[in-house]
């Protein structure tokens, strides 16, 4: 079965998977701490660590629509994909000696540029890497390798914190390590795929009416969907309002991961034979169910069960989404269509908290989760019925 799958994956994809694994399990030994950092260390307020989030977030947002349009006016993707891993690596270093908290915004800010640049063009290499066959393959094998390293990274943050005593500092420059190291894989091994130059030749300012109608529609639905879908950050607040020790917060992120990881390359692999809107149409039934399970919950053991089930939803939708948007567009316009798609999500992603914060304070948590599971069952209706 191993050997099949493998045979299915050109270099290209095992690679871009592997050099995500490293970046991913780099970030994930920091982003846990990083909060704590600011406030204990640097002496940072809660408005400021959530400036920082919000500046990161919608920089990476705006800049996959602009890289993925780069990209195809280009038709080049490895330089874009390789200056973004790279810019993310040179700051996880520089984190060791900062001494305020407008450094920590500034190489955040490097940070999500980097993950903005790269983005768009990797997912666009991705599709040109793959047969049309064993795309969903591809993307579920590539989310796989991404999450695998979010349920690393955390595991070796926990195992070197005592062994630094504590020291946030030398963490990160032990994390900066395997950033490093997937910046090289990349540049040795990636390979750039030839495009004929005369498909981009006529591409020239990033808008959205050269797409077909179903992608169009498409967007309306993932957009609407990321409206309702909130930083995870509020999941963590609902399993320390269930009773949920702040000690185990870490393990129900793993546990999310974990299924994540194992669903993700299945799930990609059966979108090939079933199609991908009917997959992506059962993740967001499991993502609505989650979050109706999160807006009722009483005891701690649901949040367990729900942290799984959300991981489902994760598995089931993500690399499925990004298939389906590479099945929608041409070659010429792919990164483009991936920066759009990415930028649309990313953006909303602001308000969508904002959103979710204020009916949480002023109507309360189960009308917060309720409203979140109700715009899916609406973005699933527009999936069903029309695309």
């Amino acid at each position: 079965m191993k050997n099949k799958i493998s045979a299915r994956i050109s270099k290209n994809v095992l690679v871009l998977g592997l050099v995500s694994f490293l970046t991913d399990a780099s970030s994930d030994m920091i982003y846990p701490v990083l909060p704590l950092f600011l406030a204990d260390v640097l002496g940072s307020s809660m408005l400021f660590i959530g400036l920082i989030e919000g500046v990161a977030e919608s920089t990476a947002s705006i800049l996959k629509i602009f890289s993925g349009w780069l990209s195809d006016k280009l038709g080049k993707r490895k330089f874009l994909v390789g200056l973004g891993y790279g810019l993310s690596a040179v700051g996880k270093p520089i984190l060791s000696v900062v001494t305020a908290g407008w450094h920590v915004l500034l190489l955040r800010f490097t940070d999500r540029f980097g993950k903005g640049m790269r983005t768009s063009p990797r997912d666009a290499l991705i599709a040109d890497s793959s047969p049309e066959k064993f795309r969903g393959l591809s993307y579920g094998f590539h989310r796989a390798m991404d999450s695998a390293g979010a349920v690393v990274g955390p595991l070796l943050a926990f195992l070197f914190l005592p062994l630094v005593k504590g020291n946030c500092r030398i963490l990160f420059l032990i994390a900066s390590v395997p950033a490093m190291l997937a910046v090289l894989i990349l540049v040795i091994f990636v390979k750039e795929r030839k495009r004929l130059k005369e498909k981009v030749a006529s591409l020239t300012k990033p808008r959205l009416s050269p797409f077909d109608p179903k992608f169009k529609i498409f967007l309306l639905g993932a957009t609407i969907f990321a409206l309702g879908n909130s930083s995870d950050a509020f999941l963590f607040l609902r399993a320390k309002g269930l009773g949920i020790d702040l000690i185990y917060i870490p393990i129900l992120w793993l546990v999310l991961n974990l299924v994540y990881t194992l669903v993700a390359s299945p799930a990609g692999a059966f979108s090939d034979r079933i199609g991908r809107k009917n997959l992506i149409i059962s993740g967001l039934f499991v993502y609505a169910i989650a979050y109706l399970g999160f807006a009722f919950a009483t005891r701690s053991i649901h949040v367990w069960i729900l942290f799984g089930i959300y991981g489902l939803y994760y598995g089931l939708a993500d690399g499925t989404m990004r298939a389906y948007v590479a099945d929608l567009v041409g070659e010429e316009k792919r990164a483009l269509a991936f920066g759009v798609y990415h930028g649309a999500v990313g953006l909303t992603a602001l308000p969508a908290s904002l959103i979710f914060g204020w009916l949480w304070q002023s109507a309360g948590v189960s009308f917060a989760f309720g409203f979140g599971a109700a715009l899916a069952f609406l973005a699933l209706f527009i999936f069903k019925f029309g695309l």
